[in-house]
Parts: C-alpha cells; sequence; structure tokens
C-alpha cells in the first residue's frame, strides 16, 4: 500500500488484530471448514459474495498457522455475542471456486448451493454470465426484457446492456424507468419462459420494481460512453425523465457528501495511479476532502504527482473515476462505508 492511499488500516476490519481483510479472513474461514459445511454457509449467499470470496480462495497462499488460528479465535468471539449469524445474498461465479477448489469440489459446492437455495428462474439468472442472460432474453418482448433488467442487479444489468444495440438499450432502460408494479401473470410469463432451463415459481401477488432509482443505478455501472449516449438519447425522448435519472445517479463529484471515515477506508482500497487521474477532473473541493483524508506527508506527495502528472485524457479520467465509484459502490453494498447525495453527470 502506498503512503498516498494509506490511512488507519484497522477501521471497519472484523478482528482489529489481523492485518487482512474481511473477505480473506472470510476465505480462510472457509477453507478450514469441510466442503458440506462450507456449502451450507454459501447457500445463503447470492453471486456477488461468493465471487469476491472465491477470488480470496483463489490467492490465499502460505497461510501461518497463527493467522488461521487467529481467525477462527476471532470468529468464535464474534458469534458469542450475536443471537445468530446473518448471512446476506447476492453472488457466485464458478471459475472462481473452480480455481480455488479444483473442478470436483467446485461443482460438488455448486449443487449443493444450487439445490438448496429454492432458486427461481429469475434469481437463477444471477449465477449466470451477462452474455448468457443476454443472449436468453434477446429475442423477448421489451417489456420482459425490461423486467429482467430490472429484477438483477445493476452491475449484472449493466454488462447485459452492453451486448445490445443502442436503440435496443434506449427502449430497456426507459421502460425500466417506467415501471412501477409487475403482475403475477407478467412474472408467470417470464418464469414460462425460463422453464426449459430452470424451475421456480411465479409470484403470487404484485411486485414492485423498476423506476427512477434502478434506472440510475443500473446507469451508474454503464461504461462511460455507453452511458453518456444513453442518457443523452433518453433526454432527446423524455427530458424530465432523464434528468430525474440523472439527479439519482452517484457520481464522482458526490464523493464530497462520503463522511471522513468512509473517504479513509475507499482511500486503502484506491491505488496511487488511479487516484491521481481521477482527481486530475475533480474539483478543489472534493480535492482538500481527499488530501484531508491522508497523513499531512501522504497529502504532499499526492499533491506533487498531480503537479507532475501533466494533462491527462478525459477517457482517461472518465475511466479511473468510474473504477473508484465502482470500488466504492462495493463497499457500500458490504456495509463498509455510506454514500450518499446526487450530482452532475460525471466529466
Amino acid at each position: 500500500m502506498s503512503e498516498a492511499q494509506g490511512v488507519a488500516a484497522e477501521q471497519g476490519n472484523a478482528f482489529p488484530a489481523l492485518k487482512i481483510s474481511k473477505v480473506e479472513q472470510a476465505a480462510i474461514l472457509l477453507m478450514s471448514m469441510g466442503e458440506a459445511d462450507a456449502a451450507e454457509i454459501l447457500k445463503h449467499m447470492g453471486p456477488k459474495e461468493v465471487q469476491r470470496l472465491g477470488t480470496a480462495m483463489s490467492q490465499l497462499s502460505n497461510v501461518q498457522q497463527g493467522t488461521v488460528e487467529a481467525v477462527l479465535g476471532g470468529f468464535l468471539d464474534e458469534v458469542r455475542t450475536l443471537t445468530g449469524l446473518g448471512m446476506g445474498a447476492d453472488s457466485y461465479i464458478r471459475n472462481m471456486l473452480v480455481t480455488a477448489l479444483g473442478e470436483d469440489k467446485a461443482n460438488g459446492l455448486i449443487d449443493r448451493i444450487l439445490l438448496g437455495g429454492n432458486t427461481t428462474g429469475l434469481d437463477t439468472l444471477k449465477w449466470m454470465e451477462s452474455r448468457s442472460v443476454a443472449d436468453i432474453i434477446r429475442n423477448e418482448h421489451p417489456q420482459i426484457q425490461a423486467i429482467v433488467i430490472a429484477y438483477l442487479d445493476p452491475d449484472q444489468s449493466a454488462e447485459i446492456l452492453a451486448y445490445f444495440t443502442e436503440k435496443v438499450r434506449l427502449d430497456i432502460m426507459m421502460r425500466v424507468a417506467s415501471l412501477d408494479t409487475v403482475q403475477p401473470g407478467a412474472l408467470q410469463e417470464l418464469n414460462d419462459i425460463l422453464e426449459k432451463q430452470f424451475s421456480g415459481n411465479a409470484a403470487s401477488q404484485t411486485k414492485a420494481m423498476g423506476g427512477y432509482k434502478v434506472a440510475a443505478e443500473i446507469m451508474n455501472h454503464l461504461e462511460s460512453v455507453i452511458e453518456a449516449d444513453l442518457m443523452e438519447s433518453i433526454k432527446d425522448v423524455d427530458e424530465d425523465m432523464g434528468n430525474q435519472i440523472q439527479d439519482l445517479m452517484f457520481v464522482f463529484d458526490n464523493l464530497k457528501d462520503v463522511d471522513d471515515r468512509g473517504i479513509q477506508a475507499l482511500l486503502r482500497e484506491v491505488s496511487s495511479d488511479i487516484l491521481i487521474v481521477a482527481l486530475k477532473g475533480a474539483d478543489d473541493t472534493l480535492q482538500d476532502k481527499i488530501f484531508k483524508n491522508m497523513s499531512k506527508r501522504a497529502a504532499e506527495l499526492l499533491k506533487d504527482d498531480l503537479e507532475a502528472k501533466g494533462p491527462v485524457k478525459l477517457s482517461e479520467v472518465e475511466g479511473a473515476q468510474k473504477e473508484i465509484l465502482g470500488i466504492a459502490r462495493r463497499m457500500a453494498d458490504a456495509g463498509e462505508i455510506m454514500l450518499g447525495g446526487s450530482g452532475e453527470q460525471m466529466l
């Protein structure tokens, strides 16, 4: 970790005595269990969480016995203070478990997770590659496509949209923004479409889905060029809708609204090279907030690096800012920082 990144690395760590992340601690804990026990835990998680764990598991090497004991001890200490273990839901990538555990063990875990999770047709899409989901819904009615895009996690939906033409993306996103609730018949139709590959029951009542907020979250995850073109197209058709979506988007300038502790946590996860490029497009207020949450020497080094960097292409600035925003959203999803506010479209 560079000095320009560094601030107290202990904040937010489940077991402060350990110099490793919470995800690495969880990976060590799971790798210390038997396959069946690990599967019981993983089936309570969704694709994103398991992807992170799978990545961490694949990168474990030469873990000291003392570290394993500290992780297990810290876990037991935390469990004693709780009435139950809360397992969230959100992500899993098969290849990561295969890399971490090998083909046979990974397939065994996957089977137990899917069979034990009562996965419906729509939920099963979360476990598929984005290109495959795009292929499944490509020839369906645009309203069905919109329901799928609104239902899935914003980052996955953004990846799926990238496989469609600009015209189709515009149609889908405007339908997503206009969605409010979905009737049981529509969900039944969608589950019927997926029935050949997946099993599941349709909802028995209307389901809240879509809207401007969902559209904004999906837009946040699109590549900069696609996002800008799509936003312009939406405004051309319905300027008020475009403005409302834009007002709800979390952009780089909104980092001013994150508290100091959140900024410090974020800086620990961002490389200095990316931060320098991103700040080339930031105003003085945001730059000052970043500098304030570093040590004096680290802030001085970063300022010198910014001055020495020289002109940077706008596309590079946008890319760096997108990367940092992606890290910020991931940390917010994990409850590590709080995001808030809205702002103008990213530079």
